[in-house]
């Protein structure tokens, strides 16, 4: 799966660069999507390839990896097209991921899973998981995750504009203010997902679910723009370990046969979160203010916290 998603990957960003028309453009951007996926992968090949005491720290450092680069993508992708151009831009991308896929094929390794055998009827998906609601409880966390990350996207703009007085400032600390939550957790990823393996996965979701809705109260309430940008990284702090523990989880909840598919609807559920967030952050900034929509989320991830507490198994 790793190898068609970086040769796919390539291929799509290559042709993204030929594209002459709008409609080519869209389509391919498309294919690009349906095609890729490496970094949901990748999670999946760590968390089933990784012994299970030490997934969490595992995971934590693959997480800080892949937030580094969606940290510094759009940085290099924006520096480059006045120096090479556009279309150079978009094959420089294709050519540094299929990079990528010689690497995947030459140097990754993967365990050979044991032969079926014939005959025996195996269970699979939901039915294979003796208790359901670890991961349930995991999936709607991954996707509050992202909500929470995503719901101030569409304000940010118009809420650091209040807080900001010289206007030519607005646009680069509304960026800072979305990479410093992001920065936040690259730090925090591998550090969480090591204290997760030695305290408990349960804890660190907990913990970090409440830290996250205590500190989205003052971001309701900043009066200047280095405010927030603390604010959210701190927040970023909090929140760099749930993925990591979230994976770990279900991890230790599911059969190893049915690991794959699970963490692929974890994967899913972030991707929903990831577009309920800006649309739940535009409206509710729209008609009920700007400080509605961190309140709000405030309490979303209040309630989180509660919900894991409740459904934590009691060796958990």
């Amino acid at each position: 799966m790793l190898i068609r998603a970086s040769l796919g990957m390539a291929v799509a960003m290559s042709l993204i660069g030929m594209a002459t028309d709008v409609w080519q453009l869209v389509a391919l951007r498309l294919v690009a999507g349906l095609l890729g996926g490496y970094a949901s992968g990748s999670t999946v090949l760590v968390a089933t390839q990784t012994p299970k005491a030490r997934t969490g720290w595992a995971l934590g450092t693959l997480s800080s990896g892949i937030m580094a680069g969606n940290l510094v993508g759009p940085l290099i992708g924006g520096g480059l097209p006045p120096l090479i151009g556009i279309r150079a831009t978009f094959w420089l991308a294709g050519g540094v991921i299929f990079f990528t896929f010689i690497a995947t094929s030459l140097f990754i390794k993967e365990e050979r899973r044991p032969a079926k055998v014939k005959g025996a009827k195996v269970s699979g998906g939901w039915s294979a998981i003796p208790d359901k609601r670890p991961v349930i409880a995991m999936l709607a966390t991954g996707m509050l995750l992202m909500l929470a990350n995503m719901s101030i996207e569409p304000i940010i703009t118009v809420y650091v504009a209040q807080l900001v007085s010289d206007v030519s400032k607005v646009t680069i600390v509304s960026g800072i203010v979305m990479s410093a939550a992001a920065l936040g957790s690259i730090l925090s990823a591998s550090r969480l997902g090591k204290l997760a393996d030695r305290i408990g996965h349960w804890n660190v979701i907990i913990g970090a679910l409440a830290i996250s809705a205590l500190l989205l109260i003052p971001q309701a309430f900043v009066t200047q723009g280095w405010q927030l940008i603390l604010l959210r990284f701190l927040m970023g702090l909090a929140l760099g370990g749930l993925l990591p523990c979230i994976t770990s989880v279900i991890r230790h909840n599911v059969p190893d046969r049915v690991a794959g598919g699970i963490l692929g609807y974890a994967t899913s559920s972030q991707y929903a979160g990831q577009v309920v967030g800006p649309l739940a952050g535009g409206f509710i900034g729209g008609h009920f203010g700007m400080r509605a929509v961190f309140l709000g989320t405030c309490v979303l991830m209040a309630l989180g916290a509660i919900y894991t507490w409740l459904v934590r198994p009691k060796n958990g």
